[in-house]
């Protein structure tokens, strides 16, 4: 347990904790169960479904996604651009869990892939004090030419690749390319939500670290114990993830 405190301490002592002790994310394992001051994995889903579901980001029904499958649900982060207060809820919990892994892991810069990602990106990079950059999804030609915005990247920075879902995680994957080719080293890739169809998986499977601050299936069962949704919409999120997952 010392060697952990000790490493906290340090990051706080650098300067790494901007928002001081109180949202300072302590990691401490209790089985599977982690918690940080106060608020535990169980709680950060319940606070991230209350405020997707609050400010319409997260829908249900039947929706075409961009397979071309149909989805019980539908994940729109833009939504939050007009919910300033649970923009603030969503950033400040993706916050929280980089500054954990801040206490483990070298991170000199964020990046994320236009353009669900990129919206959040600037404020969270804001509450942990790093500068971000932003992968364009085509290589701009005039101007300032190439396929990263918002900076340079220096070779053997180390840079955390941060978006707001993953479902297969082929996106993530090219959008780490342009990075890497520039000399960044990406560690660990991030989601706001994993959909479960498998995308972490495969992000691991080729040498990466996935870390999803919740996933669908848990984001459903907190609604459910809220009374947001009804048994039969939870169930029809549930069933879809088991299908998904073959």
């Amino acid at each position: 347990m010392f060697p952990i405190f000790t490493v906290i301490w340090n990051q706080i002592s650098l300067g790494q904790s901007p928002r001081g002790y109180d949202r300072f994310l302590v990691s401490v394992k209790f089985g599977s169960v982690y918690s940080f001051w106060g608020l535990s994995v169980s709680d950060v889903a319940s606070e991230v479904a209350d405020a997707l579901f609050r400010s319409g980001c997260l829908k249900f029904g039947t929706f075409r996604i961009k397979s071309g499958a149909l989805s019980p649900y539908y994940i729109d982060l833009s939504c939050l651009l007009s919910s300033p207060r649970d923009l603030c809820r969503v950033v400040d919990a993706v916050a929280d869990e980089i500054r954990r892994i801040m206490a483990f892991e070298r991170i000199d810069k964020l990046s994320s892939i236009e353009l669900k990602g990129a919206l959040l990106l600037p404020s969270i990079a804001c509450r942990v004090n790093l500068p971000c950059v932003i992968v364009r999804k085509a290589e701009k030609r005039y101007g300032v030419i190439g396929r990263v915005a918002g900076g340079e990247v220096v070779r053997g920075e180390h840079v955390l690749f941060f978006d707001d879902v993953v479902t297969d995680g082929t996106s993530k994957l090219e959008g780490i390319k342009p990075l890497e080719q520039l000399g960044a080293r990406i560690e660990t890739v991030m989601v706001l939500v994993d959909r479960e169809q498998g995308g972490g998986e495969n992000i691991e499977r080729v040498g990466y670290k996935f870390r999803a601050l919740t996933t669908i299936s848990e984001l459903a069962r907190c609604l459910l114990q809220s009374s947001y949704i009804s048994e039969e919409q939870a169930d029809a999120v549930l069933d879809y993830v088991r299908r998904s997952r073959g």
